[in-house]
């Protein structure tokens, strides 16, 4: 199973642009010295609320609707937004609605840019659904590594679109591909009491669905009968589940690249196929 976040919708992380001071002081050149670049990797932008800052720590609580509140780390590197105006850290305050960029620092999640809104509170969430309703258009959804229900309106204006290899996306069947099982991602809007609605939801997967993936094996549990594999095409890492006595199964390593066949039939994705193309060796 493709391994996501809550809240998904991912962008590169790029370093802000710099900014030139009008005067140049030999303080202000090791202050900017000792500012450590910003962490490497791919970026997650999450909505909700802002609550708990704790300015000595540097960190606050996200609350995402749905989801458990999240700590965030933020410092001298983290940007800070009103209403698209860049205002200065220190004005930080506990805000109803809030989108923030964030990317992971070593096994903390860090704020890159936090966006603080004054009114149409923005959103994106990443999981399985277990129910669509397309008489009330409410859709129920299970996060991507937790057990947090998330529930947002689909309407007549929601685009749903199918996303990834081209096998999968030369089909798209709409609505119709919201059923119970299927991996989507979706950004969505809420109103002041926390309802939201689906803006756009992207279609991964559907029960059923063939896939190939090709990449290396990023972890492997034989005696439990799953891999992992991260898939340099869109930098996803998937979970494939597989015959602990395949022997080429018995044959991987971690490190090892491999070309996998796999369906997905709503809850995993379920190796047909395994071939070896390159040794870690």
């Amino acid at each position: 199973m493709a391994i996501g976040v809550a809240a998904v919708a991912q962008a590169p992380v790029t370093a802000p642009p710099p900014t030139t001071p009008s005067v140049k002081t030999e303080k202000t050149a090791v202050n900017l010295m000792d500012v450590p670049p910003l962490p490497r990797g791919k970026s997650t932008i999450l909505g909700g609320q802002i609550r708990e800052i704790d300015a000595v720590r540097d960190r606050f609580m996200l609350h995402v609707y749905g989801e458990k509140p999240m700590r965030i780390l933020f410092d001298a590197r983290t940007q800070l937004f009103v209403d698209g105006n860049r205002i200065p850290l220190h004005d930080l305050k506990p805000a109803e609605h809030a989108s923030v960029q964030t990317t992971l620092d070593g096994d903390k999640v860090f704020a890159l840019t936090v966006h603080i809104l004054s009114e149409s509170p923005q959103g994106a969430f990443e999981g399985r659904i277990l129910d669509f309703d397309p008489g009330s258009g409410m859709l129920t959804m299970l996060s991507q590594g937790s057990q947090q229900q998330f529930r947002v309106r689909v309407t007549n204006t929601t685009t749903v679109k199918r996303e990834g290899q081209s096998a999968f996306t030369a089909e798209n069947r709409g609505q119709s591909d919201l059923v119970r099982g299927a991996l989507v991602s979706l950004s969505f809007q809420s109103d002041n009491k926390g309802q939201g609605t689906a803006r756009e939801v992207t279609v991964l997967a559907t029960p059923g669905a063939s896939f190939v993936f090709m990449g290396t094996v990023t972890a492997l549990n034989v005696a439990n009968g799953y891999f992992m594999v991260t898939d340099p095409r869109d930098q996803r890492t998937y979970q494939i589940r597989c015959n602990p006595q395949d022997p080429v199964v018995l044959r991987l390593h971690v490190g090892d690249h491999v070309r996998v066949t796999a369906d997905y039939d709503g809850t995993r994705y379920a190796a047909t196929r395994i071939e070896e193309t390159g040794s870690s060796e």
